[in-house]
């Protein structure tokens, strides 16, 4: 496969207001650096987004547009196999796509070709265990594993009380207690490497479903703890050349207020401030700097930055 993936590197904001944007696991409670007082948001949680949102748009569209390789799938194995959960997926591809299954001497090329099928195989990478097609992809896009918020934020405790009873020999409804995020601008740090695209077959329009994804998901999620939550703004940063680097990409976007942070309640409580963003564009290393928004004092305040700066679709 000749490349056609360029080299960039991805910042995106998204707000967050009174919501949980990221629990952990084990407890629930939001992700939160005590030193820093940032809110964290892992990689995990906007692979998630992006997947759900390729699975929603088939359910909706009533078609599978989107093969997607993560999820949850069982449909092929029997009661009481102990496959693992790649291989019990890759079951479903096989029989999916072929009418009868490759031979030992084929299947390991052939699983290769079939899990590439799946969009997000081509953008996360992954894995499969099945026997005598096992499969190990990098994912050519990586976000980082914890990405802080431009503001700091003080947790906030909030109780409430359900209905239901914890057991049946109580008569009154649970109290939980859970810390939610008053406000944070959060920004997801990313990057495209071109040389692992090759592996997976990414392509340009793969990377256009993702940032459409990416916004759209953040958007539309409904679940109680992030309902209220609203993206921002998304710049694509692209170099010239595949091995091109620049130092601090994830700083080149700051905002100032006239209050403490932990006050902030929303966007009219401060401005951006995009300076080192623009200074960046100068260097030789860069193409081009692609961004998408919504909020027009932002569309405004970038688009006169340069003729290196354009707009993309989403």
């Amino acid at each position: 496969m000749v490349n056609t993936v360029d080299k960039s590197e991805i910042l995106f904001l998204f707000e967050s207001k009174y919501t949980i944007p990221n629990g952990d696991p084990f407890t629930g409670e939001q992700r939160y650096d005590e030193e820093t007082k940032r809110v964290l948001v892992s990689d995990v949680r906007i692979k998630r987004y992006v997947r759900d949102f390729f699975i929603e748009q088939n359910l909706i569209l009533k078609e599978k547009k989107y093969e997607v390789y993560v999820f949850n799938d069982k449909s092929q194995i029997g009661e009481g196999s102990t496959e693992s959960g790649s291989s019990a997926r890759m079951q479903s591809l096989w029989a999916d796509y072929y009418e009868k299954k490759p031979g030992k001497k084929e299947i390991g090329a052939e699983a290769l070709n079939l899990i590439k099928r799946c969009i997000d195989v081509r953008l996360f990478g992954g894995i499969s265990t099945e026997k005598d097609a096992a499969v190990n992809l990098t994912g050519p896009v990586q976000f980082a594993l914890l990405n802080p918020s431009l503001n700091k934020s003080d947790l906030r405790i909030h109780q409430n009380t359900s209905v239901f009873s914890s057991s049946a020999e109580k008569s009154r409804g649970a109290i939980g207690t859970t810390t939610v995020v008053p406000y944070a601008i959060n920004q997801v740090h990313g990057w495209i490497n071109p040389y692992s695209a090759i592996q997976t077959d990414l392509s340009n329009d793969d990377v256009k479903e993702l940032f459409s994804a990416m916004w759209k998901s953040v958007n539309n999620i409904n679940t109680r703890s992030k309902s209220n939550q609203s993206s921002v703004l998304l710049i694509q940063i692209v170099y010239n050349e595949p091995n091109d680097k620049l130092y601090g990409t994830d700083k080149l976007i700051t905002i100032e207020s006239s209050k403490e942070d932990e006050q902030i309640r929303s966007m009219d409580d401060y401005t951006f401030n995009f300076s080192r963003l623009q200074e960046i564009a100068e260097s030789s290393k860069i193409r081009e700097i692609k961004y998408y928004t919504e909020i027009p004092e932002i569309k405004e305040t970038i688009g006169k930055f340069g003729s290196k700066f354009t707009e993309m679709s989403i």
